[in-house]
């Protein structure tokens, strides 16, 4: 072995060794779901001024771009990995690249923030109705209350406290777009669990590589029916916003996150979104904070804790010191 080599692992270990935040899954999956909640905000935002495939084209092309320089000697060091499974690489990038974004952006043209927010609050739920289907990987009582606790909170914010208007809502194809896209992120995080063993930086740079040459298609389709991005300001800086933090760095997360704890538990963290969502709502559009932001967090918390809590061991402990 000759200086570059042992140099290289002396780095990989002391790297290894500051990142323990890499191993706490509740603090990635936090962090994944803060990034998502600003993706909605800028993709609200900016819906009048970038047409919803040019901007999920732009943002994982650019993610692509800028993940492939550091991981580009994993690249190549994974290289046969790639090339050997590249059939299931090729599937998630179509269910959590290309799809759900794609098709979030979309329905956001044709429906309202909160039919949006509400479709995205069942992914918990369908998570673990595909994770069952596909794996029989079964939900206990505890995590089945849990879920309902939770996504009752996520309502709560959605409906803004009055149950009523859950009753009123009206769906359009803007919902049922929306919708399919749920289920394919929720198939997503379903099969990370056979996604191969690559670094995750290559994993992040085949998958988004990949989920950009699958829109293009559909983003010169755009084009030829006049539909143009202005370079402005605010356009770019979107862009560069919805690259960085909701792709790179929560998707470095929510995979990280789904590695450590499963699919079901991970997937809970979503309905933290309108949470999230509606504290930026307040930070950015001047907003106001309502009674039913409490009780939709409480109830929200109190489901994820309710799942992700470890058994008390302090009885086991006892007998096994005895």
């Amino acid at each position: 072995m000759n200086w570059l080599s042992r140099s290289n692992q002396w780095l990989n270990h002391r790297w290894l060794k500051r990142s323990s935040w890499f191993n706490s899954p509740y603090l990635l999956l936090v962090l994944t779901v803060l990034f998502w909640a600003g993706n909605a905000i800028v993709g609200r935002a900016v819906h009048s001024q970038i047409p919803p495939v040019s901007l999920a084209f732009w943002r994982w092309s650019l993610a692509g771009f800028l993940i492939l320089i550091p991981a580009w000697r994993h690249l190549k060091r994974d290289w046969q990995q790639i090339l050997a499974h590249w059939q299931i690489l090729l599937l998630l990038s179509a269910l959590g690249i290309a799809l759900f974004n794609t098709l979030l952006y979309q329905g956001l043209q044709f429906t309202t923030a909160i039919n949006a927010i509400l479709m995205q609050s069942a992914m918990p739920l369908v998570v673990v109705l595909l994770s069952y289907s596909l794996f029989q990987e079964k939900l206990t009582c505890k995590q089945a209350i849990g879920v309902g606790i939770s996504f009752m909170g996520a309502v709560a914010i959605v409906a803004h406290g009055d149950w009523q208007q859950l009753v009123t809502l009206s769906f359009n194809q803007g919902d049922l777009l929306i919708l399919i896209g749920v289920v394919g992120y929720a198939g997503y995080t379903a099969l990370l669990r056979l996604r191969p063993k690559l670094h995750p930086l290559s994993f992040l740079a085949v998958t988004f590589i990949l989920g950009s040459f699958l829109l293009l298609p559909f983003y010169l389709g755009e084009i030829a029916t006049g539909q143009f991005t202005p370079l402005t300001s605010t356009t770019i800086l979107s862009i560069g916003y919805v690259a960085i933090f909701p792709s790179i760095l929560a998707y470095l997360c929510y995979n990280r996150g789904v590695e450590l704890i499963g699919a079901n538990q991970a997937g809970l963290f979503i309905h933290l979104v309108p949470v999230f969502g509606s504290v930026m709502a307040m930070l950015f559009l001047g907003e106001k904070l309502y009674w039913f932001h409490a009780i939709g967090f409480s109830l929200i918390l109190s489901g994820i804790t309710l799942v992700t809590r470890q058994p008390d061991q302090g009885l086991g402990a006892l007998k096994n010191a005895k």
